[in-house]
């Protein structure tokens, strides 16, 4: 009978395998840490003016404090808008409504979530079937802007007709009528000194009534501009 052969060493422990690959891992891990530790201070400018100007700000001054850990004058003008309430918004178009109704114009608030419509009637505005103001409707606008622009919210400005329907060298249909009247108003709030990256226009026409068209006073109701104030969420 063969004689067993005599093991040399003794097998490890199986432990001692389940350490050995949580030393490799803890290895790998210090020495990922430390390549991350050594900064390119061009890519870090780089990174660090992509966030600024993410969140609105616009540039930062680079020096080699960044790396110190010492302050480093930022500017964010945009980052943090002022948050206007409900009630002063409101409080806002009360005055815009007073104003209007001092000269005969007649205007009302529509509350839709998140916007809120000032509607404008036009005949005192605009002459029949056309897109350029009275003179005397002109002031009356740049007021409205100054008073709106003091909110520094997102406007769109719708312009609407009645059914009644035109057809002019100028405007083909209704459609076109309101869409150059609204883009006449949007022009004067950019005058007016209104961030032009806050505004929109768009030409409604006959499309979306609030009243009957049956009747003159619905009609009259129709013709209209909507200046929607977008709120903030």
């Amino acid at each position: 009978m063969a004689r067993k052969k005599k093991e040399e060493c003794k097998a490890p422990p199986a432990w001692l395998t389940s350490f050995g690959d949580l030393m490799s891992l803890l290895l790998t891990f210090f020495i990922l840490l430390y390549s991350m530790s050594t900064i390119s201070l061009e890519k870090f400018y780089q990174a660090i003016k992509g966030i600024i100007e993410a969140f609105g700000g616009h540039y930062v001054i680079y020096e080699e404090r960044v790396i110190q850990g010492k302050r480093v004058p930022i500017q964010f003008p945009g980052m943090y808008p002022k948050m206007r309430s409900r009630k002063e918004i409101e409080s806002k178009l009360s005055e815009i409504r007073q104003m209007l109704q001092k000269f005969g114009i007649q205007s009302e608030v529509s509350k839709y979530g998140t916007s809120i419509r000032l509607r404008v009637n036009t005949d005192k505005l605009f002459p029949p079937g056309e897109d350029k103001p009275y003179p005397e409707a002109i002031p009356l606008i740049m007021e409205m802007c100054r008073k709106l622009k003091e909110l520094d919210l997102p406007l769109t400005i719708e312009g609407h007709t009645d059914n009644v329907p035109i057809r002019s060298k100028r405007f083909p249909s209704n459609w076109e009528l309101s869409a150059a009247r609204a883009t006449t108003i949007l022009r004067l709030f950019i005058q007016c000194g209104y961030d032009p990256k806050k505004l929109s226009a768009a030409g409604c026409g006959p499309y979306r009534p609030i009243a009957p068209n049956n009747t003159p006073e619905g009609r009259a109701k129709n013709r209209r501009v909507e200046i929607v104030i977008h709120l903030p969420m």
